[in-house]
């Protein structure tokens, strides 16, 4: 049995707040993926974490704790999504990146290199957080850095 017949075959329906659509399991970390977005084999979904909407998770990324990556967001490379924060919108994770805590990247906004967004923090628009930055704290960015 090849891999896609088996993914037919575990697809059921999950609530991702707005009403049961159909999802699966994802096989590394147990975390519930709607059938309309698309994540990596070699990407890992923790049991508590979602992805649903267009949204892509790629490459090593991981989506741990009760993250929820959704809309048209992107995570890629070996960026880490924790906790219980969300990414969404047209937004982007990739590199080393980590976004953490409560902390929400959404709109335009890009999060790469080794930044951490954490706490409570907000990064949205198209602000870019990079390198080694550190957004934390009760922090709104929306302008480019």
């Amino acid at each position: 049995m090849d891999s896609q017949q088996r993914r037919n075959e575990m697809t059921t329906t999950f609530d991702f707040g707005a009403g049961p659509v159909p999802a699966r399991q994802h096989p590394h970390g147990g975390g519930w993926v709607a059938d309309t977005a698309r994540v990596a084999d070699t990407a890992f979904v923790g049991p508590d974490a979602m992805v649903f909407g267009k949204a892509q998770v790629s490459g090593e990324a991981r989506v741990s704790g009760e993250a929820q990556v959704f809309g048209n967001a992107m995570v890629f490379g070996d960026a880490k999504v924790s906790g219980n924060a969300w990414i969404s919108g047209n937004a982007q994770v990739s590199g080393k990146a980590r976004v953490s805590g409560n902390a929400m990247v959404f709109g335009d906004a890009k999060v790469f290199g080794n930044a951490w967004v954490s706490d409570r923090a907000q990064v949205f628009g198209d602000a870019k957080v990079f390198g080694d930055a550190k957004v934390f704290g009760e922090v709104w960015s929306r302008v480019r850095w």
